[in-house]
């Protein structure tokens, strides 16, 4: 029952994913609660979820525009770099001290999730950065996607509007692949460290590119805003389960 659940909430992280994000929400707290250590579940996660960002940068790869007085390879450089120090900031971080993050990171996730995209305008309208502020701001969000990574493309999305950027398919375009970038630089990592479950991972890999396939082939008939309203639920109702486990 423990593998049919897996397989079944990577399934349907594979098509949020696809849709709108936050896959997320669903398979790392699925692997805790099926008995996954919570460390391990996150490193599991990311491994079974991250060959989907690759497979939406390929679908992308008309969309792709250079960054203007920044290019391609610093940015790809700086979310390689921060994917790997995220991922070893997790791997060096006590379990308990993990244990008790991950209800707030879950929650901060979950309302990033939820309600960056209505910040965004505001930020925009507060605030302009230049090249060497994308490039610093792209690194920490780079070493929180290694080391957590919930909601990481929606802070993506707000960097790149903050930047000057309104070409939504070349921004989406750049997010897919930076994601799938510092996921790559993280996977790289727990793979070294042996901290990958991989039975479980294998199945929700599966689950999860079928899912992704699915979601693109459904994202047109699924209005994006009540799928983001339930991704936003889910992500509360786990942030709680959480809290109260702790």
């Amino acid at each position: 029952m423990d593998l049919v659940l897996l397989f079944a909430t990577a399934f349907l992280a594979g098509i949020l994913n696809a849709v709108a994000g936050g896959g997320t929400f669903l398979t790392f707290p699925a692997l805790v609660f099926t008995g996954v250590p919570p460390i391990i579940a996150n490193a599991s996660s990311t491994v079974a979820v991250f060959p989907g960002s690759f497979a939406s940068a390929w679908a992308y790869r008309r969309d792709f525009v250079p960054f203007e007085r920044v290019g391609l390879w610093p940015m790809l450089a700086v979310s390689l770099m921060g994917g790997i120090a995220g991922a070893l900031l997790l791997l060096w971080t006590p379990a308990r001290t993990f244990d008790r993050l991950i209800p707030w990171l879950l929650l901060g996730a979950t309302l990033l999730f939820g309600f960056g995209r209505q910040l965004t305008p505001l930020l925009q309208r507060l605030v302009t950065i230049g090249p060497a502020g994308l490039l610093a701001i792209q690194l920490a969000i780079a070493v929180y996607g290694g080391y957590f990574g919930g909601a990481i493309g929606i802070l993506m999305l707000a960097l790149y509007g903050l930047f000057g950027l309104d070409d939504l398919n070349a921004m989406n375009a750049s997010k897919t692949l930076f994601a799938g970038t510092m996921n790559a630089a993280a996977v790289v990592c727990f793979i070294i460290a042996g901290k990958v479950w991989w039975p479980q991972t294998l199945i929700m890999l599966v689950a999860a590119i079928l899912g992704g396939y699915a979601g693109a082939r459904i994202a047109r008939r699924i209005d994006p805003v009540w799928l983001r309203l339930g991704v936003t639920a889910i992500g509360l109702t786990m942030s709680a389960a959480f809290f109260l486990r702790v």
